[in-house]
């Protein structure tokens, strides 16, 4: 449960309370966020504390790992700030600098529950090992470890996504249509100049993406990545076939510029791929 509670609190503040304007600006809005983790984990921490303390020893069991989770998230934080704005990175480096960043406070959350709660990392790692036997998580286990699934399927995935695919180009956003030209050349009798008949004809099709079709797109990426899980927990694999279709129809005609093709293929497999690991998370831990 402690683990369990901490992780949410550290997902809800990073990605519920943690607006794209405060991930655009992180130094100006970094006070606002770190308010956030701090309310997020002290409320998990008073849970703790009273549940399996009955609130005493105030300082050992409150007061000092609200005190290092947020200390350590600022001082993990400050690095991804100072080595993303010191280089001109490609979408694959913030990949890998949004990964570590996320496993670094992932890490101080567990050092934490071993330093303060006298939780054992040998007797984590073979509970969790034995999960497919007679250990199970209870309801409330279990309802955190769903919540923690969902931010990962919706939001983490997202962030994930995003970086892998880069950002949308406009000229593939703009335009996807077709020019025909017509000329004709007509003589006219008895003169030895031609009559020029001109039809000019154009033909465009655009796609306009306004911001709220773009917020549909994301959440369309998120609600592919629950039923991939679904089904992947269900062990209905075949199925995950009929969602790629589904998008494939929706963007048919899109499909014939090749590039637009492989930005889609691309954001489809890795979300799909993403599903398919929380799929498999879930069906050993829960079901």
């Amino acid at each position: 449960m402690t683990i369990l509670l901490l992780l949410l609190a550290h997902f809800i503040a990073d990605f519920w309370l943690q607006s794209d304007q405060m991930v655009k600006h992180k130094i100006k809005y970094l006070k606002k966020h770190m308010i956030h983790h701090l309310l997020t984990t002290g409320i998990a921490l008073v849970f703790i504390w009273g549940y399996s303390y009955e609130f005493q020893h105030v300082f050992r069991y409150f007061i000092l790992p609200l005190a290092f989770i947020n200390v350590t998230h600022l001082l993990i934080d400050w690095l991804k700030i100072k080595l993303v704005n010191a280089n001109k990175t490609s979408n694959l480096a913030n990949l890998g600098y949004f990964l570590l960043d996320q496993a670094l406070h992932v890490l101080m959350i567990l050092i934490a529950s071993i330093l303060f709660f006298q939780m054992q990392a040998p007797e984590m790692a073979a509970s969790l090992a034995d999960l497919d036997g007679e250990a199970r998580l209870n309801l409330f286990d279990t309802t955190l470890l769903l919540l923690i699934i969902y931010i990962l399927a919706t939001s983490v995935s997202g962030h994930i996504v995003k970086y892998i695919i880069g950002s949308f180009p406009s000229e593939l956003a703009n335009f996807a249509g077709a020019l025909t030209l017509r000329n004709q050349m007509n003589h006219t009798a008895g003169t030895n100049e031609p009559q020029t008949e001109n039809n000019f004809t154009e033909e465009y099709h655009y796609y306009t993406y306004s911001a709220p079709l773009r917020s549909h797109g994301k959440w369309i990426g998120y609600i592919e990545r629950l039923l991939v899980i679904l089904l992947t927990a269900i062990g209905a694999y075949e199925s995950i076939a009929f969602i790629i279709a589904a998008k494939s129809i929706a963007r048919f005609k899109q499909l014939d510029d090749r590039n637009w093709a492989e930005y889609f293929l691309l954001g489809t497999l890795s979300s799909i791929l993403l599903g398919l690991v929380l799929g498999l998370v879930v069906q050993k831990m829960i079901l």
